[in-house]
């Protein structure tokens, strides 16, 4: 098969010819429809995530359809159209895997970071950590719900009846999850850098109340916030910018340092949270809530022979929405 290979760090992704692997008793082989491309796939080619396997096929946000499966696999069968995600195996017996918090696995194994994932016309993936398909979203739609948007709606989980939001970064995870927020009444506030003026006006066309800056000031008081953005200079003002009791929920698993603040923001019960990784719980409970209302990506597309440049242009904010690998381009 054609796949894209990450052979070292903070190199472009090298086009190699690789050999089919077949599925273990408890996997499955899946042709590859799309896969997403995340910043979490920018944190891995640039070494901010260091401790993955390497050489390695990125990718974690597969569509496609069984090509063949294990001897020990019965809910799938060759045709399904499923989706893999983030989350690639856990151990099952850990006291966070046994307390509904396979998230936080010690030994959890992660989709394009320690088992080859979908910038490739294959992958073989853990039937077990596979969501079957049957809504009628396109496959290049989907692919962004399960990174972007399984993270995003893990973070909104956790801000509870919070009615005012702002998102800060106004990415892939962020146009997603606002038409969650839309969708279950709450009002959003979008901050991007102070020139972005192309993402305000995303967000706007979306149902943003307002979006602005980081220069500007929210106009209202917030309930909570999210922020997506990989930026840690960012914790301090959303601090600022909740109410008495509200939460900060930090959703990317790389960030830079927060720089010190003063306790007085912190102060009033305020929460400051991270969310890391995803659970098969919170995939199903999302796919759900996409077909229901239903999720529509808006996605920029490429050929896996451009792997490079879909990376490249997202490291520089050229994608409006999310980017996506289409295998079944030439």
């Amino acid at each position: 098969m054609q796949a894209a290979v990450l052979e070292k760090i903070g190199e472009p992704l090298q086009f190699r010819e690789v050999e089919v692997t077949p599925p273990g008793a408890h996997q499955v082989l899946v042709r590859n429809s799309v896969c997403g491309v995340c910043r979490t796939d920018l944190h891995i080619v640039d070494g901010e995530l260091a401790d993955g396997e390497r050489p390695i096929i990125p990718g974690h946000q597969i569509v496609g359809h069984v090509a063949d499966f294990g001897s020990e696999v019965t809910e799938l069968k060759i045709g399904d159209r499923v989706g893999i995600p983030w989350l690639g195996w856990t151990c099952g017996g850990c006291n966070y895997c046994l307390s509904d918090q396979e998230n936080l696995c010690d030994f959890a194994r992660f989709t394009g970071f320690h088992v080859n994932g979908g910038f490739a016309e294959y992958a073989v993936a853990d039937a077990r950590y596979c969501f079957p398909i049957d809504s009628n979203i396109k496959d290049e739609e989907l692919a962004p719900l399960f990174c972007a948007g399984l993270i995003g709606y893990r973070a909104f989980r956790m801000i509870g009846n919070a009615k005012t939001i702002a998102f800060y970064g106004f990415g892939s995870a962020a146009h997603i999850l606002l038409q969650v927020a839309r969708y279950k009444n709450k009002e959003v506030y979008a901050v991007t850098r102070p020139n972005d003026v192309e993402s305000q006006k995303f967000a706007l066309q979306l149902g943003a109340e307002w979006a602005g800056g980081t220069d500007r000031e929210i106009p209202v008081q917030l309930d909570a916030a999210i922020i997506f953005a990989p930026a840690g200079y960012l914790v301090p003002l959303a601090m600022k910018a909740v109410r008495k009791g509200g939460c900060v929920v930090c959703a990317g698993i790389h960030m830079s340092d927060i720089p010190s603040f003063p306790y007085e923001i912190l102060w009033g019960e305020r929460i400051l949270r991270s969310v890391a990784n995803l659970t098969r719980k919170d995939g199903i409970e999302f796919l759900k809530v996409a077909a229901e209302i239903p999720i529509r990506s808006h996605v920029q597309t490429y050929p896996l022979m451009q792997a490079n440049d879909a990376l490249a242009d997202l490291r520089k904010g050229r994608i409006e929405g999310s980017a996506v690998i289409d295998l079944r381009l030439s």
